[in-house]
């Protein structure tokens, strides 16, 4: 009976995670009736209700809960046991699926995977870029990139790259016509670039530290945006001040197109990390991968 029902198990699985027939049709590259016909044929064998389903979307039923709970520990293992197998082999492969912000994966994983990825051409890399705090357990991402301050206690954390610093910066033609700011407080007189939050949808305090003591400040200006890029270019367009990461602004500030402020205000802190929930085995493409990205002082 489970030879017979393997197939439909599979699409069962396939579905239930992406909670539509549409969806997984097209991640499995079938038609949406051939996997309605699936599903009948396994819950009218198995006599047992596994999906509920309405005109939005679609979820398991107890019953269906339950195998899940049952099936998708025992193929992690069959996946993990055949990738082990095949680095017999001499060659290594496998998926993996990252989580990260914008300026983690552009100046930092990016750059790092490329020749990661050249070295063995058989290891699969999804990178889903996204500012906010994804939950990669709920999201089924192998691993994420966040900075170390905010990886939650119960992760495996491997530090990626070196302490990182933010800049408070503006262009030499907004300080023709502005004062440049002595203390984070005198920013409130002048225009700055926000940040939206993408997880809160607030806006982003900017942070500064002096002799121990935090503080945090809140800005106003013509400009939001949730993207860094769009940050930076408009602080070079001369709208305001921005406070952007340090590297992302160095040679801005040693040709004279930026000119660098408030810097004995913006101490270090703690970089990027690689965390993953803890795991007893870990294929063999993830352990690679881990050993490539990993920061040594």
């Amino acid at each position: 009976m489970l030879k017979e029902n393997f197939n439909e198990l599979q699409i069962f699985l396939v579905i239930a995670r992406e909670r539509s027939f549409t969806k997984a049709a097209g991640k499995l590259g079938v038609s949406q009736s051939a996997l309605s016909h699936a599903m009948k044929t396994l819950e009218e064998r198995l006599n047992i209700r596994l999906l509920t389903r309405t005109t939005r979307s679609v979820a398991p039923t107890e019953a269906g809960s339950r195998i899940i709970a049952c099936l998708e520990p025992r193929l992690a293992d069959l996946e993990q046991e055949l990738e082990s197998l095949i680095q017999l082999s001499g060659t290594a492969s496998g998926n993996i699926r990252l989580s990260s912000g914008e300026h983690a994966a552009r100046s930092l994983l990016w750059p790092k995977l490329k020749p990661f990825l050249r070295k063995y051409p058989d290891i699969n890399v999804e990178l889903v870029v996204d500012n906010g705090f994804v939950n990669i357990v709920d999201n089924r991402f192998d691993a994420g990139i966040r900075l170390g301050e905010s990886v939650d206690k119960d992760m495996i954390a491997v530090k990626i790259g070196p302490d990182m610093r933010m800049a408070v910066v503006g262009a030499p033609a907004y300080f023709a016509l502005n004062s440049i700011p002595l203390t984070p407080h005198e920013l409130q007189h002048h225009c700055c670039i926000n940040m939206r939050l993408p997880t809160a949808g607030g806006l982003y305090h900017w942070e500064f530290e002096k002799e121990g003591k935090p503080l945090r400040v809140r800005v106003e200006g013509q400009l939001t945006f949730n993207l860094l890029s769009e940050r930076i270019d408009a602080v070079l367009s001369g709208f305001g001040i921005a406070c952007v990461p340090e590297d992302m602004i160095d040679d801005f500030v040693k040709s004279g197109e930026l000119i660098q402020v408030l810097e004995e205000w913006c101490p270090s802190f703690s970089g990027y990390y690689l965390y993953y929930p803890s795991r007893k085995q870990h294929p063999t493409a993830f352990a690679l991968m881990i050993d490539a990205l990993r920061y040594s002082e």
